[in-house]
This record gives structure tokens, C-alpha cells and sequence, in this order.
């Protein structure tokens, strides 16, 4: 297939990105970002404004010893102030200290923003971009002219609308981008709009959108098609309200679906990683249903869906999910058949069959694992431990000779619980205490403190997410329930399952198998997991034995 037209990604999750609800980066965190996203091969990254906050300054004044490879750092700001002369206008010469390449500056499209937010008159309004277009543009930079509400100023005065950009473009701007800032914008109407505006401005067009009716992708996406060439967003759809246009998104589908030249589109295979690494600098949860890069992107549970695409992953799966660093997950349900099942245990134990007695140990088990009130669902870690447990290819990296949990009734205070635990490993027994936050947090945090000693690896591991669900209403307070807990350790995130009838037993099984499955996948890494070869007799692995 031919290579389509270049096109240029904008990334703004440090600026947009960074107004949204929970995210607060630090200037080390927005320094790691930066060198993650120079390394993808994302074109321009806007990194603040110099004059919003002491951070981005201080931003700033450190990413000039950061030496950009791929990369052009823009620092973003607005048009002059009305009736003052851009020499004067502090804000404006704060982007020239900023000292980067490129930079963007918002002006108004509308003329009821003009009129009421600014202030101000049309003519001036046109005035003060003219003068901060050519001033920056004066002074070397590589200037980004942002439209802001253009779409809903287009609607209300198209001919206005029209003017600013020209007069952007008459300065010298040599981007003119295209905001749907409020997100309201319809995808007919984009393209519509986009297309008048390239017949009449021609080439070096841009699109902004917000996703507030959830049309912000295909916004970028159709914008592309009638002629955009700059395609600006964030990584996750971090931003304002409902958020900006998610690239994770729109970058696969450029690069897969449109076949268009993007720079970053030759480290596509990296995208999955780089999304969850930023999900964990942000501090927040990845978004398990998102396309492409979510954890259920390419995950099947319905046994008719799962017989096909293991016959040929097509019939269920749009692109192969390693082109994006994804993986296919099969789930383990009530609605999994045999097939299925086998498939998962090959992935412990290649040599089994459909017609080894093995599988059918394991089948049988897990049939009675459900019906005590498990689910392996999502704890594809627990099911993994527990193959290996029955086709004696578990190994021992601890014991866990005791453990005490106290609560107490301060609930108001910070730390309400303490947990005591004893582990062995290797014949060397380590006693530690520690507070939580309740029992659950005691535990992991008193368990992670022993083990740290022995396996210091586990440093870099963290909850993520905590389930409990009462499977016996009708016992009350003697109820059975299941415990599902999510970790990760930045890279790779996985889910384990704990049932009793004591919440803190099923939480504890919960806890131990996922210590244990990251323990395992650390082993695999160095190559030195028993399980890897293809002969049941390597292991003495002919029973089933629980």
C-alpha cells in the first residue's frame, strides 16, 4: 500500500493533559514525560506556560539540559493583551525566554468571545494577533497559531472566523490550528468546516478537539481526511472536563487504517507501554476498555468468539495487537469451553492436549473452584499458579510461617490496622511489622517489607485496585466473598482472586498469588523458569495431583 501524506503529531498532555481532574505533575515527572515522548518520535511537545505557574517555569529554565532527538519543544501562550503594545506585554516575552524552538499562542475566533470575555473590539482583536504572530516570528520562532473556538465562531460568524486566521497567516504563522474548545462540534460539521478552510487557507492546517459529546477521535481523524495536517491531543485523553483527543488512539489509526506517514509510527509497537508508563506518572488508573491500548482491547470470554479467533485471530480482532505492544488475552468464565481452557494451560505447559489427563485434572478443579465462588476472570495470574501447583511445576520462593492482623477502633486516625508476619526464605527467617490503612493495607505492606529483603524487585510493585464481592447475601455477616485484587509494577499489570469466608483469608490469598505470579514472571525474564520446555517428563509433571 502506498504511504499516505506526512503528517506532524502535537502532544499537550503537559499542558492540557495536566488540567485535568487528579493529575498534578511534578517537574520531575513532567521531565520523565518529555523524554518518553521525544524517544516515541512525537513531533512537538507542548510542555506549559511560561507564565502560568512557578513550575513551568522551572520547567523551562531544566529542559535545556534535556537534548531533544526527535522532538520540538514548544512553550504555549496567548495573543497581546488588548490596547497595549506586544513589546510590553510581559506574558508575550515570557515565551521568548522560554527559549524554544516553537511556540503557540491561543487567539480569539469568536466574536462573542471578543466582544464579552476580552472585552475588547473585532478590529482589535485581529490587531493582537497580527502583532504576536510577527513579533514571535521576529524573533526566530517557529510560531503555532491556535484558533481557539473556531468551530463555534465559524457557525456564529464565518467570515470573522475566516479573518483571524488570515491574519495569522499574513504575520507569518506558519501552523494554523483549528480548536473545537468547548467539544460540542459534530463530525459532519467538522469536516465541513475543515474543508472551507483549506480551500481558503491552504496548506499547514491543524485540528484541537475536545471530546465532550465523545467524538473527539473522530473529530482528529475526519479532520485529517479533508486536509489537516497537524493532529494535536494527548496521550489517555488526559485533559479538561471530558478530556482532549486521545492520540493513543488516533495515532494507530493514522498510521494502521490510513497508512499515513507519521514519525512515531515507526515505534507504534512501543505505544501500549508508553501509555500505561504515563498512566502511572500521572498516578492514574489505565483505562483497561480503551482501544487499542486497553487491557480488554484484545480480550475475548464468549467460547464461540474464542474458537474463532484462535482458529485465525481476524474474525475477532480488527489488527494483530503486537503492532501496538498489546497482547490478545483469552478469559477464563461460566462461558469458556474446553478449547479454551487448554489454550490457557499451554501457556504454563505447551506439551498439553485436549486429550491429556492432565487437562482434564485441571478442567474438573477448576469446575470446583467455580463452584465454591471462584473467578478467574480478570485473574488470569491465580489460574496460571494454580496449573502449576497441580502439574508440580510450582516453585517455593517463600513460606509464610505466620502472620497476625489487628485492628483497632481509631478509625478516624490515618493508620487503624497493624499486621505481623513471619516468611522463610531459603531457610532464613524474617520477622516485620507495619501499619496500613485498614488490614488489607497492613498486610501487603508488612509482606512486601519481609520480602523486600530477599527479592528487593519488589520494590516496584503496587496495588492498583481492590474487589469484594458478597457471594452468599442470604448468610449475613457469615458470607462468603471473593477478593479480587489488580497490581502492577508499571509495565505490566495483572489480577488475583482469593475466596473464604473470611474476608481477610480471601484477601490474603489474593495478595500472596500476586507477589508470587510477579516473582515467576521475574524468573521467566532471566530465562530461568521451570516450565519452558515441551516434555511433560522434564518435570515429573504426569499427575494432576492437587
Amino acid at each position: 500500500m502506498k504511504t499516505g501524506r506526512k503528517l506532524f503529531i502535537y502532544d499537550t498532555t503537559l499542558r492540557d493533559g495536566a488540567q485535568a481532574e487528579g493529575i498534578s505533575f511534578t517537574l520531575q515527572d513532567k521531565l520523565k514525560i518529555c523524554r518518553q515522548l521525544d524517544q516515541f518520535g512525537i513531533d512537538y511537545i507542548e510542555a506549559g506556560n511560561p507564565t502560568s505557574n512557578p513550575k513551568d517555569i522551572e520547567f523551562f529554565n531544566n529542559i535545556q539540559n534535556l537534548k531533544l532527538k526527535n522532538s520540538k519543544l514548544v512553550a504555549f501562550g496567548s495573543t497581546r493583551k488588548p490596547m497595549i503594545s506586544v513589546e510590553e506585554d510581559i506574558n508575550v516575552a515570557a515565551l521568548i525566554r522560554a527559549n524554544t524552538q516553537a511556540v503557540a499562542i491561543f487567539g480569539k475566533s469568536w466574536d462573542m468571545h471578543v466582544i464579552e470575555v476580552l472585552k475588547t473590539t473585532l478590529d482589535e482583536n485581529i490587531n493582537m494577533i497580527k502583532d504576536t504572530v510577527a513579533y514571535l516570528k521576529a524573533a526566530g520562532k517557529e510560531v503555532i497559531y491556535d484558533a481557539e473556538h473556531f468551530f463555534d465562531g465559524f457557525k456564529a460568524n464565518e467570515s470573522y472566523a475566516l479573518m483571524t486566521l488570515m491574519a495569522a497567516k499574513e504575520a507569518g504563522a506558519q501552523w494554523l490550528v483549528l480548536c473545537d474548545t468547548n467539544g460540542g462540534t459534530l463530525t459532519s460539521e467538522i469536516c465541513e468546516i475543515v474543508e472551507k478552510v483549506k480551500d481558503s487557507m491552504g496548506d499547514s492546517i491543524g485540528i484541537h478537539c475536545h471530546n465532550d459529546i465523545g467524538t473527539a477521535v473522530a473529530n482528529s481523524v475526519e479532520a485529517v481526511i479533508k486536509g489537516a495536517d497537524m493532529i494535536q491531543g494527548t496521550f489517555n485523553g488526559y485533559g479538561e472536563r471530558c478530556g482532549n483527543a486521545d492520540l493513543t488512539a488516533i495515532i494507530p489509526t493514522l498510521k494502521l487504517k490510513l497508512n499515513m506517514n507519521i514519525k512515531c509510527g515507526e515505534n507504534l509497537s512501543e505505544l501500549t507501554t508508553l501509555s500505561r508508563y504515563i498512566s502511572e506518572v500521572a498516578n492514574m488508573a489505565h483505562n483497561s476498555k480503551a482501544p487499542y491500548i486497553g487491557n480488554s482491547a484484545f480480550t475475548h470470554k464468549g467460547g464461540m468468539h474464542i474458537d474463532a479467533v484462535l482458529k485465525n485471530p481476524l474474525s475477532f480482532e480488527h489488527i494483530k495487537p503486537e503492532l501496538v505492544g498489546n497482547s490478545r488475552r483469552i478469559l477464563m468464565s461460566e462461558v469458556s469451553g474446553k478449547s479454551t481452557v487448554v489454550k490457557k494451560i499451554q501457556g504454563v505447559a505447551p506439551w498439553i492436549t485436549k486429550d491429556s489427563p492432565q487437562a482434564q485434572g485441571i478442567i474438573d478443579h477448576l469446575k470446583q473452584l467455580e463452584y465454591d465462588g471462584y473467578q478467574f476472570e480478570g485473574a488470569d495470574s491465580s489460574f496460571e499458579l494454580m496449573v502449576r501447583k497441580m502439574l508440580g511445576l510450582k516453585e517455593e520462593f517463600f513460606e509464610v510461617k505466620d502472620f497476625r492482623v489487628h485492628c483497632e477502633d481509631k478509625w478516624e486516625e490515618k493508620y487503624s490496622a497493624y499486621a505481623v508476619i513471619k516468611v522463610e526464605v531459603d531457610g532464613v527467617e524474617e520477622i516485620t511489622a507495619a501499619e496500613g490503612d485498614g488490614p488489607v493495607n497492613a498486610m501487603d505492606r508488612a509482606l512486601r517489607k519481609a520480602l523486600e529483603l530477599f527479592y528487593p524487585q519488589l520494590n516496584s510493585i503496587r496495588l492498583t485496585d481492590y474487589k469484594v464481592r458478597v457471594l452468599e447475601t442470604t448468610e449475613a455477616t457469615a458470607a462468603k466473598v471473593r477478593v479480587h485484587i489488580e497490581t502492577t509494577n508499571g509495565d505490566k499489570t495483572w489480577g488475583t482472586v482469593g475466596v473464604s469466608t473470611n474476608i481477610i483469608e480471601a484477601s490474603w490469598k489474593a495478595l500472596v498469588d500476586s507477589i508470587e505470579y510477579f516473582l515467576y514472571e521475574e524468573k521467566a525474564r532471566n530465562g530461568l523458569l521451570k516450565g519452558s520446555h515441551n516434555r511433560a517428563e522434564d518435570y515429573g509433571a504426569a499427575s494432576c495431583a492437587e
